[in-house]
């Protein structure tokens, strides 16, 4: 459902522009600095240009990410609501080995993978909608990526670059979720150095919307407004824990999250 009002020739552009910038490996300007009027449903309206361009090329979407859970990203970036993206079976990194030379200016975040055995659908679901429609839970990197220079985002640029997508990481713990207190869920992410870990940063499932269900419910019913669905076999990544810090080649991080297991990630 396209809720744009901006000259479908423009929204054309862009996401070819975006299209070939992630193809390049070379970033460009924000595009809300070129075209202030640009907004969130121009923005959702390019993403989706280039979705179905790349399921014209034989790519499979595999799930959906969530981005901007973060109170103090959305005051950052003056907005009150998360943003989503699409994810594709090329972008997960089975074995923990990320390309960075694939990449640009790559990120990682901790988070938890909702991986669905229903549709979630209708645009009115809730947090006991989530855990219905879950088959599992696993501990997750999402390796965010931007095709906006220097990361100098607006919501409608990051939404236009599919919400920042780059690469995910499943762990191999399938947590299957009754009782689970998410809210309490615990993360702490390690850089390993030298064969020392050191802390990076850490969080709580509270910092996701208050709980990662509240997130993927939230995501569920935005996708709804603009006709897309949830659907079961789909891998949900919910929201970052904690803060990004920058990833380079030679990297590796761990992540632990109680009650659910680890990940890791390796930049090569």
């Amino acid at each position: 459902m396209d809720k744009s009002k901006m000259d479908k020739s423009k929204i054309e552009a862009f996401a070819l522009e975006l299209f070939e910038a992630e193809r390049a490996r070379r970033a460009v300007p924000p595009i809300t600095e070129r075209e202030p009027a640009f907004g969130a449903d121009d923005a959702y309206a390019v993403q989706m240009v280039n979705i179905a361009r790349a399921s014209a090329m034989g790519h499979t979407v595999s799930g959906k990410k969530i981005g901007l859970t973060s109170p103090a990203i959305q005051r950052q970036l003056g907005v009150d609501e998360p943003d989503y993206g699409h994810l594709f079976a090329a972008m997960n990194c089975p074995g923990g080995g990320v390309d960075t030379a694939a990449l640009i200016q790559p990120k990682i975040e901790a988070e938890l993978a909702f991986v669905l055995k229903k549709d979630l659908t209708g645009g009115n679901v809730t947090p006991a909608d989530v855990e219905d429609a879950t088959d599992y839970v696993v501990a997750a990197f999402e390796v965010v990526d931007s095709r906006i220079a220097d990361w100098r985002l607006t919501l409608p640029d990051t939404v236009a670059d599919n919400a920042s997508s780059g690469r995910y990481v499943l762990g191999r713990d399938k947590v299957y979720i009754n009782g689970v207190d998410f809210k309490s869920v615990s993360m702490k992410l390690f850089k390993i150095i030298d064969g020392r870990a050191e802390l990076v940063s850490e969080g709580l499932g509270s910092a996701v919307l208050g709980d990662p269900k509240v997130s993927v419910a939230w995501l569920a019913n935005k996708l709804h407004h603009y006709g897309v669905a949830l659907k079961a076999g789909e891998v949900v990544l919910s929201g970052a824990f904690s803060a990004a810090p920058a990833a380079r080649k030679g990297d590796l991080f761990r992540a632990y999250f109680t009650s659910i297991g680890s990940v890791e990630a390796r930049f090569e």
